[in-house]
């Protein structure tokens, strides 16, 4: 109560005496507003009178607190996590099939057409089919992958999968091919992991034609044995479409292939 009677008498100084008491109305107000202020301020063990000027800043500051935008106002969507759930990845779409599962670009459209032995499902690139993949499951007496020889021999039979030369007569192609040859295959990688406890065979070929004009084909393969059934994912992209982007899709969605 102390500090109250002192800031009240602070401000009847600078009103004129003995004026009316219809005067000295408007300017209790602002003087008990003022009052009010310095009494939530002023610390319990202080005794001293807090200026106006401070008490005003006080004011200030409580209402720039109190008026603090929260975080779900400064920002929406899954940038800002309102909602609490993590990003997910929209470029890639979840595909299970018959005893197996991978990831499908999520652009790529499924395709009708059936290019080799066991296809059981085909997604190609919306705006170029040669950007593809492909699962295929044919029955094997083999009980594993390394039954098939090293991944190198594994692919020569299979060698399908990357096309057959189709002209058999005598050319001298251009672009370094052999003599008679319009065709070549180049393993550029491979590998043995194992994933879920079984063995899978992996390898990256780029392939190239006489006619190509893509400057080549990226293929790649990857198949396991299960159940007495051949797994075999193969997705492949032009070399030119490879390097602008497609790399990404075409190596995801096979190694994101694995059987039950």
């Amino acid at each position: 109560m102390a500090s109250t009677s002192c800031f009240l008498h602070h401000h009847g100084l600078s009103t004129p005496t003995r004026t009316s008491s219809v005067r000295h109305v408007p300017n209790l107000k602002p003087a008990q507003m003022v009052c009010r202020a310095q009494k939530m301020s002023v610390a319990e063990d202080d005794g001293n009178v807090m200026s106006r000027r401070l008490a005003l800043t006080v004011l200030i500051g409580a209402a720039a607190v109190g008026s603090k935008v929260a975080p779900a106002d400064a920002a929406y969507g899954e940038a800002a996590n309102v909602f609490g759930k993590p990003k997910t990845n929209t470029d890639f779409l979840p595909y299970s099939g018959d005893g197996f599962k991978l990831s499908i670009p999520s652009k790529w459209n499924p395709s009708k057409e059936v290019e080799y032995p066991g296809q059981v499902v085909r997604y190609e690139d919306n705006f170029d089919v040669t950007s593809n993949v492909s699962v295929m499951v044919t029955p094997t007496p083999k009980k594993s992958i390394t039954d098939f020889g090293s991944p190198e021999e594994f692919l020569s039979q299979v060698d399908y999968l990357l096309g057959k030369q189709a002209y058999f007569g005598k050319t001298d192609s251009e672009g370094g091919f052999d003599s008679g040859a319009v065709a070549t295959a180049n393993i550029l990688e491979s590998s043995t992991p194992v994933v879920g406890g079984k063995q899978y065979y992996y390898l990256s070929v780029l392939t190239r034609t006489a006619d190509g004009d893509e400057g080549g084909k990226h293929q790649i393969v990857t198949a396991t044995v299960s159940d007495g059934k051949l797994y075999i994912c193969k997705a492949q992209a032009g070399d030119k479409r490879w390097f602008k982007g497609a790399k990404k899709f075409v190596e995801s969605a096979v190694t994101s292939f694995s059987v039950a």
